[in-house]
């Protein structure tokens, strides 16, 4: 297969509607693309129209302004930035909602394989982190590696799809944080949108902020988050509507899939099936395969252990390594979409874009401890 289209890499700066309107113009093709894609998927998973998502999108403007203050300027600004309208941003930023249900109803299918290694687990003694992030293969080509610059906030290196505030990545403060989904959900009404909490979490100055812009939350979905800080510590809260479970490293290591391990709710306890069933293999075979990185060595040979094990094929197609499956059934396949290697220690943020398998991981232009500077412009892409 051919390597995998560049990820651009974008700098914002400022307020929350300029960080908006710079964000909206320097990914402007990638959010309309974005749009055209959820504009199809959401109808084929909701039975909703566009026209339908614009309308009820705005109700989720009074929780997410009550949960984090200003982000709907941000978003604002993406959209004036971008040409589009509003509503169809903020539909972007509710895509988990969106892509499994209706949620404006009355009454997900995100896989990713996360992992935080700490310094007794890994041979240089660093603290890593990351994921493979597995998606629809159709949103490719709009992912973007953003660095955000906010006065009084941590200095934010995201990987996310554009035109959404919030997805996977760390900060000047040493937080890391990563996801994947659980594939369930309950309960009635409308939460706060998966992007804007990790937003919250991403912004935090320490562990005590991080962990209450989880636990202060009502969300609608389960997701499972992966919280790591370079001081040594992590940990994985499995989150749901309700209450939450949460599990530290063994052995200073900590591996996440697509299904229930520190607890089965008990909305779902009676009938309770991960809705990946690869995901039960991938957990066994990401935790062996990072176990090589315990291994002496410098930093290079470490992020080679880690990126071996992200390459895993075993089930191939439904690999660690997700590759899209035909044999699946329906029209939105997943994929890894891009893969990360965070060296929190050092401040090293490593992506190779599309299945690792395919494309080497390349060093970010920034690192995530640099001082920030106002630069506000799209970089060089990174392949």
């Amino acid at each position: 297969m051919e390597a995998a289209a560049a990820l651009p890499t974008i700098e914002i700066s400022g307020d929350r509607p300029e960080l908006g309107r710079q964000h909206g113009e320097a990914a402007r093709s990638q959010i309309r693309d974005s749009i055209g894609y959820y504009r199809e998927s959401f109808k084929r998973t909701t039975g909703l129209e566009w026209s339908e998502i614009r309308r009820n999108a705005p109700r989720w403007v009074p929780p997410i302004e009550s949960y984090l203050p200003g982000i709907g300027d941000e978003i604002r600004g993406i959209a004036e930035g971008a040409g589009v309208d509003f509503e169809e941003v903020l539909a972007l930023n509710a895509r988990g909602e969106l892509s499994t249900h209706n949620p404006f109803a009355d009454e997900a299918e995100e896989g990713c394989s996360s992992y935080a290694i700490l310094p007794q687990a890994s041979g240089d003694g660093h603290v890593y982190c990351g994921q493979n992030w597995d998606w629809r293969c159709e949103t490719a080509g709009t992912v973007i590696l953003l660095r955000i610059i906010q006065p009084g906030r941590p200095t934010i290196i995201m990987q996310t799809e554009a035109g959404q505030v919030g997805r996977h990545g760390a900060n000047s403060a040493g937080i890391a944080l990563n996801a994947n989904g659980l594939g369930t959900r309950w309960g009635k009404g409308i939460g706060v949108p998966q992007p804007i909490i990790r937003r919250k979490v991403l912004e935090a100055t320490e562990m005590q902020s991080a962990l209450r812009a989880v636990f202060d939350s009502r969300q609608s979905l389960c997701t499972n988050l992966v919280v790591t800080h370079r001081d040594g510590f992590a940990i994985d809260l499995e989150t749901t509507p309700d209450r939450h479970g949460w599990m530290y490293p063994t052995n200073g290591l900590l591996v996440h899939t697509n299904h229930f391990v520190a607890f089965v709710p008990e909305q779902i306890a009676a009938t309770y099936r991960p809705f990946s069933v690869n995901s039960l293999w991938r957990l066994p075979r990401l935790t062996e395969g990072l176990r090589a990185a315990k291994d002496p060595g410098d930093p290079a040979t470490i992020r080679g252990a880690i990126g071996a094990a992200l390459r895993d094929h075993f089930g191939y197609p439904n690999a660690v390594c997700k590759h899209g499956d035909e044999a699946s059934g329906g029209t939105d396949l997943n994929q890894t979409i891009a893969s990360s290697i965070v060296d929190l220690t050092t401040g090293e943020y490593w992506i190779a874009s599309g299945n690792p398998c395919e494309n080497e991981y390349r060093l970010l232009p920034w690192n995530l401890y640099q001082e920030a500077t106002v630069s506000a412009r799209p970089l060089a892409a990174i392949r």
